[in-house]
């Protein structure tokens, strides 16, 4: 029985259920709501799955890229359950997450996530067959939305493209006629998908413990970029 954990992003979303599927699953659109609203969600959820707290076998968390603030709940939650339970962690990232949303398709999948201050975190993969992991072709790496659009101009093909990095800059694509525009709804990770991975994860046994859990933070925090500007101007 997994537990997911998805935060790095706008909204918060929560989920249980194992390698057959998700048993309960909960949602909520907060972008400054992450700290206090994560634990009534995780008690909500399990209470639907009619699961206890011992109950839980693994925990998957996304590790990011994504908002620094909101990636810090989430992983410090489960780092607290996973010593709380003696149960291992499962890292997955944003990316992935959304990347598993496209499904089976023929083309390659471009996942780019707004990262705010006129840039995206983004990578290439190709879409996994049925029940298996999209294979990362390229990043991640943060980038500016035009430099992204050039790279999926070169290739030459159409590239189906997903995340709110996409609907957050349409200027910077709707001139690449090779951008195929993925649905709105598809624009985040969200919990079911990071149960998904972290089910296949779990069975490759690519845990780890509480401690060795690492974010995935591609630039410096806001707080640390601002700091820095700050320090530069006197």
């Amino acid at each position: 029985m997994i537990l997911a954990i998805e935060t790095a992003v706008e909204r918060i979303s929560v989920a249980v259920g194992d390698h057959s599927g998700t048993r309960a699953s909960a949602m909520l659109s907060s972008d400054r709501r992450h700290a206090e609203s994560l634990a009534p969600m995780v008690q909500f959820v399990l209470r639907q799955a009619g699961v206890g707290v011992d109950g839980i076998d693994h925990i998957a968390v996304d590790v990011g890229p994504g908002l620094f603030t909101g990636m810090r709940v989430g992983m410090s939650t489960a780092q607290a359950m996973s010593w709380a339970l003696d149960v291992p962690l499962v890292p997955v990232t944003s990316l992935d997450a959304v990347a598993w949303g496209a499904g089976t398709t023929d083309m390659p999948v471009a996942v780019a996530l707004d990262a705010r201050r006129g840039e995206v975190y983004w990578a290439l993969y190709r879409a996994g067959q049925a029940g298996t992991e999209p294979v990362l072709l390229r990043g991640p790496e943060v980038a500016p939305p035009a430099d992204v659009a050039i790279e999926i101009a070169d290739r030459g093909e159409p590239v189906l493209c997903l995340g709110s990095g996409f609907l957050r800059h349409p200027d910077q694509f709707t001139p690449v006629t090779m951008a195929v525009p993925g649905p709105a709804w598809q624009s985040m990770p969200a919990a079911e998908h990071v149960l998904a991975l972290g089910a296949l994860k779990a069975a490759r046994d690519l845990t780890v413990p509480a401690d060795g859990l690492v974010p995935l933070y591609l630039r410096a925090p806001d707080a640390e970029i601002n700091w820095q500007t700050r320090e530069a101007a006197r």
